[in-house]
């Protein structure tokens, strides 16, 4: 069953952020573009490339008005240890969200029940707290930044141009594709 349209629930969770501790909520993600970044454990090897790689576009997501919020089952006290052995988890600049309960790795169904961790998944939600875009990927398959902030940028122009659609590669500034029975076969 697709997550597609499924909204986000209630909830409420730790979190380590910019040298304190703090509680994210379901009213956090209400009214502005959120990215929800499950991974498996702290203090792992795929883990921290790709949040050291999300961290270098954080910028560029912030200018599209869209926060990260990176996951794990792990607590929050886990987190600001791995903040505080590691330079590169050091320097994130995004929200550290804290999933010993599971709540939201069941939420998104990507919890993987025998071993109490996450799956990679990586979840776009738009100001309406529905996901628009997912994809999940098997442990050992990092994701890539870039691609992910595409899809982002992707999903905001959509939403504002219900009237036209983004092919395969779509940047922001290039061609769009007006859906219609003009194009049928001419593709």
């Amino acid at each position: 069953m697709s997550l597609i349209n499924k909204e986000v629930g209630d909830f409420s969770v730790q979190a380590f952020h910019n040298d304190s501790f703090t509680t994210v909520t379901r009213s956090d993600i209400e009214g502005k573009w959120s990215v929800f970044f499950f991974y498996p454990a702290d203090f792992t090897f795929v883990c921290p490339t790709e949040l050291e790689d999300l961290n270098g576009l954080y910028d560029e997501f912030q200018k599209a008005g869209c926060e990260i919020y990176s996951v794990s089952t792990d607590t929050h006290f886990v987190h600001k240890a791995w903040h505080d052995a590691s330079e590169n988890i050091g320097s994130l600049r995004y929200p550290m969200l804290a999933d010993p309960t599971h709540v939201l790795s069941r939420m998104f169904e990507v919890l993987i029940e025998d071993e109490g961790i996450a799956e990679r998944g990586t979840f776009v939600v738009n100001p309406e707290g529905r996901i628009v875009a997912y994809e999940v990927n098997q442990g050992a398959i990092g994701r890539n930044a870039v691609e992910l902030l595409r899809k982002v940028q992707a999903c905001q122009f959509v939403a504002k141009h219900g009237d036209e659609v983004c092919p395969a590669k779509w940047v922001p500034g290039a061609d769009t594709l007006h859906p219609g029975i003009d194009l049928v076969g001419k593709l």
